[in-house]
């Protein structure tokens, strides 16, 4: 025998017998690509879907397999490559892993059958930069507050300025975080899984885009226009018996630009995210509070608060000039061959309705807040804004996961593989609990620290520390239902069918704000509000959670539980210890750096002495990235 350096899989498939009769012989003959695509698929037979050793699995259990050649005759993987276009750090996401690669999971990462799927190497990097990118953006958002708290205090001028906020506050729940997206992602994903079939002389992608976008920019358009004109009706619905109605109906129309330009933002984000980029969508806000920060400084002087509006018009402009290039590169709004009324799919008015319902449900919170704070003293909107900013920042940070595995479980339901979908969905919920129980343990021990060294300069003095400081640590107790809220609203709309249940249990938890909000407010004030505000959102999570499993993906509810349960013990322990140790520090700065390093540790070595599966991975993936590093 000779030797041959190459290795054993690559001297069998040169020896590979003639191809069977049947379906593969009809491709023989003088057409060569038919000989190419014959060729292929029987390697594919020879080697397994992996490229490893034959599946022997039922043919109903296989995965769909993807043939290596278009229908030109072309390799797929360089019509992949011919399709793909740079869009920062990420990839799309690779092919079946073949090699040593498969032997390890795959390039991207994955998990044996009935093992928890790992988010593989390009999700976890799609996590961290989204992550990382939000963080920036909460961040400028807090440079943001800090920047009007400071120049404007917490009086009539920054009340007027929030009731105008309630516009793109509002508009970015339904447009760009939540609706949108519900909708949108789920629609991408399976006309991009119709693309990558391959059965179709059309382009579903691009049909999508030309039957739903024109709509929608004009719907918006008209929705924009009736806003600036009913600003004034509008502003007496939200805040009626305000002191300065002029005022907050000049800065509300100035905001009301951000209906169309969020819409279309949303509609970006959806496309991108759909198509495995994550970079631009996450880096909207980052665009959007510089704008903010950048036009209130420079006209603070000359227009007053309305100068914060302008800037709330000018960066969300900013937030489409900032995904058009790369939503420009995926789609086109003309398919590749025009078909007379194109349909969208998943868009219908039956889909569309409890989406809608749903997120305007969750938005209404915020509503009811600030019509049961109007009548209160100056500055409680203020109070209620700002402590309601930073306690959620540790919830936005959390649904990251959630945000960047949504076109995953999509996908899976839109294939028909629940199983998956169910261990995914289960994964995200204890890694975005542990994430948010962090934050809140924090937020609750360090709660004066914090509020001080963010706000507490110019106008907004010791005073305003304290009561936001307060309604913070109220606010905090609803943050996991907050965050439960937004990671299990997902995979019930994830198939891209109607169902109503999230928006009935949205109903019912506004129901408990609205009815527990009037009775607290008038003894306990802004307290009473946000403690209103956290038993609303948790109900609505606990209706979530215990009906996922009949009605969208079958969640395992106990499993599930219990290991949020540990987690909630673990943040117990690490919130005794943060206000413990709070007072025992020097400045508020000293105090709250100390806290960053205490909490999380008291936090995790909880967790893991109560054996809770995600600090076990945490911690495992810190040692590996000190080991790494070193």
């Amino acid at each position: 025998m000779t030797d041959d350096p190459r290795p054993a899989a690559g001297r069998r498939l040169r020896t590979a017998p003639p191809l069977a009769p049947g379906r593969h012989a009809a491709s023989r003959g003088n057409d060569a690509a038919g000989a190419v695509r014959a060729l292929a698929q029987e390697r594919v037979n020879q080697g397994g879907i992996h490229g490893g050793a034959a599946d022997d699995r039922p043919p109903h259990d296989r995965p769909e397999q993807q043939p290596l050649v278009t229908a030109a005759g072309e390799p797929r993987a360089a019509a992949r490559q011919a399709e793909r276009t740079a869009d920062g750090p990420f990839p799309r996401p690779a092919a079946p892993a073949r090699g040593r690669h498969a032997r390890r999971g795959g390039r991207t990462g994955g998990a044996g059958r009935g093992t928890p799927p790992a988010l593989g190497r390009f999700l976890f990097r799609a996590a961290a930069v989204t992550a990382g990118l939000t963080a920036a953006g909460a961040v400028l958002g807090l440079v943001r507050d800090q920047t009007i708290a400071h120049i404007f205090g917490a009086g009539i001028e920054s009340d007027a300025f929030l009731i105008a906020w309630t516009v793109p506050e509002m508009a970015s729940t339904l447009l760009i975080e939540d609706a949108m997206a519900l909708l949108l992602v789920p629609a991408f994903s399976h006309a991009l899984a119709r693309r990558e079939a391959g059965r179709r002389i059309t382009d579903p992608v691009g049909e999508l885009v030309s039957a739903t976008f024109p709509r929608l920019f004009a719907l918006l358009t008209c929705a924009a226009g009736l806003l600036l004109i009913g600003a004034p009706l509008v502003v007496r619905v939200l805040a009626p018996g305000f002191g300065d109605l002029g005022l907050a109906v000049d800065c509300t129309r100035l905001t009301a630009l951000t209906v169309l330009t969020f819409g279309v933002t949303g509609y970006f984000s959806a496309a991108l995210r759909a198509h495995g980029s994550f970079l631009r969508p996450a880096s909207v806000y980052v665009a959007y509070n510089a704008g903010i920060i950048a036009t209130t400084l420079a006209l603070h002087s000359v227009w007053g608060v309305r100068a914060a509006a302008a800037g709330v018009a000018f960066g969300s402009l900013l937030m489409v000039a900032v995904q058009l290039p790369a939503f420009a590169r995926r789609t086109t709004l003309r398919p590749l061959v025009r078909r007379p009324r194109a349909k969208a799919p998943l868009l219908g008015a039956a889909v569309l309705a409890p989406v809608v319902l749903f997120a305007v449900g969750r938005q209404s919170q915020v509503l009811v807040e600030r019509f049961l704070a109007a009548p209160l003293p100056a500055g409680a909107i203020s109070h209620l804004n700002y402590a309601q900013k930073v306690a959620q920042m540790p919830m936005v940070l959390s649904l990251m996961v959630c945000t960047v595995t949504f076109p995953v479980v999509a996908k899976a339901m839109a294939e028909g593989d629940r199983d998956r979908a169910r261990r995914r969905v289960e994964q995200d919920l204890a890694m975005a609990g542990a994430t948010v129980l962090l934050g809140t343990a924090l937020v609750v021990g360090y709660a004066p620290q914090i509020i001080e060294v963010l706000f507490q300069r110019g106008a907004f003095d010791a005073r305003d520390t304290a009561t936001t400081a307060t309604v913070m640590r109220v606010y905090a107790a609803g943050l996991l239902g907050h965050c439960l809220v937004g990671a299990l609203c997902r995979p019930f709309f994830s198939a891209g069918r109607a169902t109503w249940f999230p928006a009935g249990a949205m109903a019912v938890g506004l129901a408990v704000t609205v009815v527990a909000g009037a009775v607290a407010v008038g003894t306990f004030g802004v307290n009473g509000i946000a403690a209103a505000n956290a038993a609303g959102i948790s109900t609505t999570a606990l209706l979530l959670l215990c009906g996922l499993g009949s009605r969208g993906v079958a969640i395992q509810v106990r499993s599930v539980g219990g290991r949020i349960g540990r987690l909630t013990v673990a943040a117990a322990a690490a919130t005794a210890a943060g206000l413990l140790a709070a007072p025992l520090t020097g400045g508020p700065l000293q105090s709250l750096a100390a806290g960053c390093l205490l909490t999380p540790a008291v936090f995790l070595l909880t967790a893991r002495a109560l054996r809770a599966p995600e600090a076990v991975h945490l911690l495992g993936l810190a040692r590996r990235r000190l080991l790494h590093d070193h």
